[in-house]
């Protein structure tokens, strides 16, 4: 008899993952079995994630690792953390460590946190010499991630939500975008895996805990069961999009491009508005601006500088970086 149908969705998921990874870790080093890490705060996603990568890295010999960050944001963390790192033990992953991190203030608690977890794991990756880290982002997650993209009005790359693979050379994997919520805990309850629920995820102090428990319920509650599965979906079209204008934004940067790094702007009024705006948004963040701190808005700011021009002074970007127009150019510098 094989393994419940929960159980062997998530492992189906990891196996898929790991084949990935050692297709390309072999045409780059026969010598040793790759090294993946599974970060796990304890919750049933990554416990799920981090048992399902124990059963199937030794079948394919693929060595498995953890990672549990603690935040520092509750009393207790450090011990929470110590609990996690024990549990990945149990499950034989090795290496495991808990890594603190100091979570700031830019960009609000939740991308703050954020920022210092990948921060601390592109760290630990690198000094493991890891081919990749799992994380535990399940089809819920990137429902509510598209859902608080369309509330931003950051357009389609917003709504794109988590790619499949990211990072460095691609070193972040979420094998559970296909996966639900539940059938991660129904995988954990199982396998009497041992899961912790972080007071945060239900707090409604926080952005996404609030679309979590009233946003989404709203929405099923008035258009019926499916909506996370067709938000999932508008996810992976909406990427097919971006990609592709992104591909295009690229080439087109070298034709409106001087030698001075100036923008030519006959040349940019003349590209289709969503190829021009990630031209302008390129060359923005190449001088300096912030990625997570540049919204639509202020690319909108910068496009008026070519599409309605009276004269204006130059705009403000985060990062010190500012655009005027001059002559037939767009100047954009830091400072």
């Amino acid at each position: 008899m094989g393994p419940h149908p929960a159980v062997a969705a998530i492992r189906l998921a990891v196996r898929r993952v790991l084949h990935d990874v050692l297709t390309h870790h072999s045409a780059q080093d026969r010598h040793e079995p790759p090294l993946v890490l599974v970060a796990c705060s304890g919750g049933a996603d990554s416990m799920a994630l981090a048992s399902a990568l124990a059963f199937e890295a030794p079948k394919l010999g693929v060595r498995a690792g953890g990672v549990t960050i603690d935040h520092g944001l509750q009393e207790g963390s450090d011990l929470r953390a110590a609990e996690v790192a024990l549990r990945l033990r149990a499950l034989r992953l090795d290496p495991v460590e808990i890594v603190a991190v100091t979570v700031g203030r830019e960009g609000g608690p939740e991308a703050a946190a954020r920022d210092a977890r990948y921060a601390a794991l592109d760290a630990l990756a690198e000094r493991h010499g890891a081919a990749a880290v799992l994380l535990g982002h399940t089809r819920d997650d990137q429902a509510e991630t598209v859902l608080l993209g369309l509330a931003r009005g950051s357009g389609t790359r917003s709504l794109s939500g988590m790619a499949a693979t990211s990072g460095t050379g691609g070193r972040y994997r979420r094998p559970f975008l296909d996966v639900d919520r539940q059938t991660a805990r129904k995988a954990c309850l199982i396998q009497a895996l041992p899961v912790w629920d972080d007071p945060h995820n239900s707090d409604p102090a926080y952005t996404r805990s609030r679309l979590r428990h009233e946003g989404l319920p709203a929405l099923e509650k008035a258009l019926g069961k499916g909506v996370v599965e067709a938000l999932a979906r508008t996810a992976q079209l909406s990427r097919d999009d971006a990609d592709a204008l992104d591909a295009w934004a690229a080439d087109a940067e070298g034709t409106v491009l001087d030698d001075t790094g100036s923008l030519d702007v006959a040349a940019l009024y003349a590209l289709p508005p969503a190829v021009r705006r990630r031209v302008l948004r390129r060359a923005v963040i190449g001088a300096g601006s912030p990625a997570g701190s540049l919204f639509a808005r202020h690319i909108e700011e910068v496009d008026r500088l070519i599409t309605a021009w009276r004269g204006q002074g130059a705009i403000n970007l985060p990062g010190r970086v500012g655009v005027r127009r001059q002559g037939g150019r767009l100047v954009i510098r830091q400072g």
